[in-house]
């Protein structure tokens, strides 16, 4: 046995005839769902699946009173009193995936995904480089390909792939339709937080996520960490996940729902972008500030809190700011509200 210390934490490896692989998933008020993903996670034989952490972000649908009837030693249910959005959630349970239970692997899903049938079987049957973490490919329950968790490439690091974006825009920086049928990993930049592989060795050296990012943007920020610290990424389309999930109220207008989420999108999608372009952030704000302005109309008689949040997100994205309390943001979105700190 060896004990790694890094960052205040302390690893134990030893030597396993199998990688460790645990499951994290974050949940809160989606128990149907939660109850579809955990029930096909615990099919999994414990030689594939050593645990599933659940963190419990303060439901109050009857999830917490489920999972204490799930009888399966591999559960490890969180509850948690208040809501700390996917990104606390996230950064919690891998930390418990790798400190309590020993992960050589974790894989990292909101509570509306879950692996097809033999994905977590296929990334454990052959060798897996430590230093790459793997990024699945997600669909939506009719087959369609997921969109919102399509990998990408930082046009930014790249300059084919920013000339391709100028062309395509966001085909262009995108992985293509195309790679979901091919057999080769690709590799990418950034990718999301369903169906996301990644191995101890990384986490020591990048740390856990952003729990201040509350929602939005915590993975392609995470993810782009691994790449800064000379780590790869690989889509792999053998790893399938479904992702039964709806943040926009119609396809066609984007509004998001609950209001509240146009704060996050706004103030951490700003940050991606600095993160991504470094200082030509600078020049992309103003027209980032304008394509939100213009969509202040698809919200009508709600149009002045939405405009109240989306200058919130603004100003403390360029401030640099994570501090802002989730109920005082709810408290805007509901009745403009002051921003104080609570």
């Amino acid at each position: 046995m060896k004990r790694v210390v890094f960052d205040k934490t302390v690893f134990e490896t030893s030597e396993r005839a199998r990688p460790v692989l645990v499951a994290v998933v974050v949940t809160c008020n989606r128990f149907s769902q939660l109850k579809t993903t955990l029930t096909q996670l615990l099919n999994s034989p414990t030689m594939t699946l050593s645990h599933v952490v659940v963190v419990n972000n303060g439901s109050h649908d009857g999830t917490r009173e489920w999972l204490d009837t799930v009888d399966d030693p591999r559960l490890d249910a969180i509850h948690l009193e208040d809501n700390i959005g996917g990104a606390g959630g996230f950064a919690l349970g891998m930390r418990r995936a790798f400190e309590t239970h020993h992960a050589d692997w974790a894989v990292v899903m909101d509570d509306d995904a879950r692996p097809f049938d033999g994905t977590l079987e296929a990334f454990l049957s052959e060798p897996r480089n430590d230093a790459t973490a793997y990024g699945a490919a997600v669909y939506f329950p009719d087959g369609q390909i997921c969109e919102m968790n399509r990998p990408s490439m930082n046009p930014f690091w790249h300059p084919r792939v920013f000339l391709r974006t100028l062309m395509k825009q966001r085909d262009g920086y995108h992985i293509p339709y195309s790679a979901y049928d091919h057999n080769d990993r690709r590799a990418i930049d950034m990718t999301s937080f369903v169906g996301f592989f990644v191995s101890k060795r990384i986490v020591q050296a990048v740390g856990y996520p952003d729990p201040n990012l509350f929602l939005y943007g915590d993975d392609v920020l995470y993810t782009m960490g691994v790449r800064r610290q000379g780590f790869e990424m690989r889509f792999d389309p053998h790893l399938k996940f479904e992702h039964d999930c709806s943040t926009f109220s119609t396809d066609e207008r984007r509004r998001f729902r609950p209001l509240w989420k146009v704060y996050y999108s706004y103030r951490n999608g700003l940050k991606m972008y600095h993160s991504a372009a470094g200082p030509l952030f600078w020049l992309l704000v103003p027209v980032l500030t304008l394509k939100w302005s213009l969509a202040t109309k698809r919200y009508g008689a709600e149009h002045k809190r939405y405009r109240r949040l989306m200058w919130h997100a603004i100003s403390d994205a360029i401030r640099a700011k994570t501090d802002r309390s989730h109920n005082s943001i709810v408290a805007i979105a509901q009745d403009g509200g002051s921003p104080t700190k609570t």
